[in-house]
């Protein structure tokens, strides 16, 4: 399997809320920007994102691969319940964009470093 299947098995993983299946695209030493989070941790953050947001989704707009990393620009159209990013949404549909890096080890995410454009989501409150 290309590292460009194993990250759109990822999303759609994701896209799920398949959990259990989790293990399967992330590392057990995962580090989320520069952090070590483990799969434990990296799984709360994103339960917790779909806590925060009950209709997120992951829609890859844009996917460069070059083994072992894979580039992607994410959109999100979505609805936050409350405050997100220090900002409150409030129920209010906002839209923006991911630009979010992956490093695969072993068929399995291992680094992953994301930045959320924040401004574009201010610009709409």
């Amino acid at each position: 399997m290309t590292v460009t299947d194993l990250y759109r098995g990822y999303i759609a993983c994701l896209n799920n809320q398949d959990w259990q299946n989790l293990h399967r695209f992330v590392h057990d030493e995962v580090h989320y920007n520069g952090d070590r989070v483990r799969l434990a941790g990296y799984r709360e953050m994103l339960e917790r994102d779909f806590r925060e947001i009950p209709d997120l989704y992951f829609d890859i707009q844009l996917q460069i691969a070059e083994p072992p990393f894979i580039a992607s620009r994410l959109q999100f159209n979505c609805t936050p319940k409350g405050t997100f990013f220090g900002l409150p949404i409030n129920g209010r549909k906002i839209s923006f964009s991911e630009n979010v890096f992956y490093e695969f080890l072993d068929d399995t995410i291992r680094n992953v470093w994301s930045v959320i454009d924040k401004a574009a989501i201010e610009a709409q409150l």
